[in-house]
Parts: C-alpha cells; structure tokens; sequence
C-alpha cells in the first residue's frame, strides 16, 4: 500500500513538473495557468502510456510471428505517429488556453 501511494505521488510530482512549459503562458494569474499545465502534464503521461503500450504488443507479436514483422512494424510506426499528432495537438490547446479570456 505504502508503494502505490509513493508512486502516485511521484507520478503527480512529475507531471506537474513535465507541465512546467505549460505554465509559461500569458494569463492573469498563475492560477490561471495551472489547469492547462495540469492537463498537458496528464496529456503527456497518457501518450507515454499508449506508445508503450503499442510498443509491447508489437514486440510480443513479432516475437510470436517473426515473418510478419515488416507489416507490425509498418503498423506501429502509424499508430505511433498518430499518438504523437494528437498528444502535440493536445499539448498546444493546453498550453495556450486562458480562462479569463485574454
């Protein structure tokens, strides 16, 4: 139990400074900066999260069909491109939102 929580706490510390850039924008307040910091920083775990992921299939599937591997390959090197497409998409709306409205 106490190692679930260490590391939800570290996981939180390092998003939070992942999503330190994220900060740097013009807002009023720096208040008003944290909720795209925080969502960038989730942004970002998530992509590293799924890219892993796919990653792991695609290793254990080449393992198990090593005559396929150009065709995993081909296919992960897409899906991965289009995680990263959304992930920089997603960051950018994060960094760049301000709730006062300026």
């Amino acid at each position: 139990m106490l190692n679930s929580v260490r590391v939800v706490f570290w996981a939180m510390a390092l998003m939070l400074v992942m999503a330190a850039p994220g900060m740097a924008q013009e807002a009023n307040s720096v208040a008003g900066a944290i909720p795209g910091a925080v969502g960038a920083g989730l942004v970002a775990i998530g992509a590293g999260l799924g890219i892993g992921l796919l990653a792991k299939g695609a290793v254990e599937s080449i393992a198990r069909q090593p005559d396929s591997a150009g065709t995993i390959q081909v296919a992960m090197i897409i899906a991965a491109a289009l995680i990263e497409g959304f992930t920089f998409y997603a960051i950018y709306v994060c960094s760049t939102q301000n709730p006062f409205g300026g």
